[in-house]
């Protein structure tokens, strides 16, 4: 969005997004306004896309870029009246479209979606991802960090789960992974987790020899403000990964069922690494063909380099 502001500095530029996922846009400094809409079914679907396309019909768009392709943003750009309707060249929607952009080289998508904005002259350039951190949630782990003497230690973050069990590391490696790291660094460990991954998380606590801590539970934003206090994240292929890019938090993520040339950071941003290993039989079992010794020798070069 950054280029996008820069190329258009004085046009109004407002992101269309389902709610929750507006907190994502929060204070972003390109944006003029975020424009988000709840998420429906059946009857009320239909009243609130009704509302929602006459809504954006009033704000007189002059350009609409559809990023998702999907058949709600295609519903909204056929009936919006903007003059300029932009989308992939290959596109379910391509038949809307009046300005295509063309898939490149296959990359980590944030760098791909430079290729759809070449219509407007937009070449790919240097970039950064932005979200911002709430002064509350700062406040909140600062006193997590002090009530569990914490301030002044060097913190490994290990966030082993994942709203798609396809995507999880197995967690007897983060277990072994996490032992490895207490008994070889001066490291302190501590284990992350979304309202849906307690399990895993204090199956690790249960598990390891010496014991890591258990993060107190975070929301989104909670979570982006405890990254800004860890040397390092660990994680599987997902959203964490890319918020410690935002927030310039060097990670490692753990790739199995998913593709590290479209979602991994590495080779974009410094200090973001992954491991993949393409020879896994994933029909095996979820190790992804990585051992927990090596994730722990990538670990101690990253922290070499960091």
């Amino acid at each position: 969005m950054g280029a996008l502001r820069e190329s258009f500095p004085r046009a109004d530029i407002d992101f269309l997004v389902k709610e929750p996922y507006q907190e994502v846009l929060d204070k972003n400094p390109y944006l003029s306004n975020a424009i988000s809409f709840p998420q429906e079914k059946g009857i009320s679907y239909i009243l609130g896309r009704a509302k929602l396309i006459f809504d954006i019909r009033k704000r007189k768009y002059d350009l609409i870029i559809d990023q998702q392709n999907g058949v709600g943003s295609g519903q909204v750009l056929l009936f919006s009246g903007a003059k300029y309707r932009l989308g992939w060249m290959d596109g379910k929607w391509k038949f809307i479209y009046n300005l295509k952009g063309i898939r490149g080289a296959a990359r980590y998508r944030a760098s791909q979606n430079f290729d759809m904005l070449h219509p407007l002259g937009i070449e790919e350039q240097t970039y950064e991802l932005f979200y911002h951190i709430r002064s509350e949630s700062i406040a909140y782990i600062q006193n997590w960090l002090n009530e569990n003497h914490l301030t002044n230690n060097d913190i490994i973050c290990i966030a082993p789960g994942s709203p798609r069990a396809r995507k999880k590391w197995d967690i007897q490696c983060y277990v072994r992974l996490t032992d490895l790291i207490l008994e070889y660094t001066q490291y302190s460990v501590i284990i992350l987790w979304a309202p849906n991954e307690l399990e895993d998380a204090q199956t690790i606590i249960s598990q390891t020899k010496k014991k890591p801590f258990l993060a107190p539970p975070t929301n989104f934003n909670q979570a982006a403000a405890f990254l800004k206090e860890c040397k390092l994240l660990i994680c599987n292929d997902g959203g964490l990964n890319h918020l410690s890019v935002a927030e310039k938090i060097p990670s490692l993520a753990i790739f199995g069922n998913t593709s590290p040339v479209h979602w991994s950071p590495a080779g974009v941003f410094p200090h973001h690494y992954h491991l993949y290993n393409p020879e896994w039989n994933r029909m095996s079992d979820n190790s992804f063909g990585i051992t927990p010794e090596e994730v722990f020798r990538k670990v101690q070069n990253i922290l070499r380099e960091v």
